[in-house]
């Protein structure tokens, strides 16, 4: 009997098992449905449709015959047939079936967020991105404020599109990752209309001391912290006592914003009374560390966290996670004892110790 292809999934129904057909990205958002995280609705657009996608419309053989033209250490052969392989997929019509599945599962989110066009962003979710081992994070692409099937359906394709972009391709082919068995999923999620966002790791990243949870924001969409463009306002607080040891408030000059008339995500000047003004309150604070820890336990390891504060919605009920990863960096150090000969955990301990009155 042939296998019932699943085109698009919803988040709800995925979890950490779902990754060979949802990717990383996504299987991870419904996950975090499942440990009651807050997590923007939406679906997946699965490896299934991309599958479906180049077999049906005949372009695997190309894509494959493309590839085999990248010489080894020349830069300008990876270019030449990174971008031949996506204008190849994006100028491909997408089949019938898998475009059907795409409407339908957008008007079915439409109608559960109750908004007719509903704004959503479109996001790579390969399979072999997000796992502990291989950081392939931010190698493919992610749209922004898209609203309308036709517009969703040509972002599903620039996303499979950028699964070959020559850093893709090129780290691919140094880590002897074979290209066909890279494959790509969509995640097509709600907006948050955010009026702050940003990261947090669920151990400080400088020192990779497990005992606090660092976050970092700024004004507007997380686009200005992950890509660096901003000095975000930052917090390190300590797991046990939930107390923020260290704060810093750096002057944030631009956000990123929805701009209603080019329909499109563009930084803006923060108003200068606001530049200064730290972007969350203690309170969406304590949320976010619980939060974090929350995330962290179901995992059973450290976290990279993405998060936004909408804007629409009164607290708590306002403060969303957006995406989840494991930690690489210090998760693939020796886990030599820290301090002293003690393990991190000791270390937790020993904190929480002093802060406790044993009686005599």
């Amino acid at each position: 009997m042939e296998k019932q292809m699943d085109y698009t999934l919803n988040f709800e129904i995925l979890d950490k098992t779902s990754l060979p057909l949802v990717g990383g990205k996504n299987a991870s958002l419904g996950e975090m449905i499942k440990a009651g995280t807050r997590v923007p609705p939406g679906f997946a657009v699965t490896t299934d449709s991309y599958l479906s996608f180049i077999t049906e419309t005949g372009i695997k053989d190309k894509i494959t015959g493309i590839l085999s033209k990248v010489r080894e250490d020349d830069v300008s052969s990876l270019d030449e047939v990174s971008a031949e392989i996506q204008a190849l997929i994006k100028t491909t019509p997408m089949n019938d079936h898998v475009q059907a599945a795409i409407r339908m599962g957008y008007l079915k989110l439409c109608q559960e967020c109750n908004v007719e066009d509903l704004p959503v962003a479109v996001r790579s979710s390969a399979t072999a991105e997000d796992l502990p081992t291989a950081s392939f994070a931010g190698q493919q692409d992610t749209y922004l404020w898209v609203v309308g099937v036709e517009n969703i359906i040509n972002s599903v394709r620039k996303c499979w599109a950028s699964l070959y972009t020559a850093r893709a391709i090129d780290y691919r082919n140094k880590n002897d990752f074979p290209h066909e068995k890279v494959l790509i999923s969509v995640g097509v999620q709600k907006m948050v209309n955010s009026k702050a966002a940003g990261v947090m790791f669920t151990l400080n990243p400088t020192n990779g001391d497990p005992s606090k949870v660092v976050v970092e924001g700024s004004w507007g969409l997380g686009e200005t912290v992950v890509s660096g463009s901003v000095n975000p306002d930052k917090f390190v607080v300590d797991k046990v006592t939930m107390e923020a040891g260290e704060k810093t408030i750096s002057l944030k000059h631009i956000k990123c914003v929805h701009d209603p008339d080019g329909g499109e995500v563009i930084n803006i000047d923060v108003e200068e009374n606001m530049q200064k003004k730290c972007c969350i309150e203690a309170l969406e604070l304590k949320k976010l560390v619980e939060i974090a820890k929350n995330i962290e336990v179901h995992y059973g390891r450290a976290m990279d966290i993405e998060w936004a504060i909408d804007e629409d919605f009164s607290f708590p009920e306002s403060v969303f996670i957006v995406q989840a990863r494991p930690e690489t960096v210090w998760s693939q150090k020796k886990k030599a004892p820290l301090l002293g000969k003690k393990s991190g955990y000791q270390l937790l301990m020993a904190q929480a110790m002093k802060r406790i009155k044993i009686p005599g």
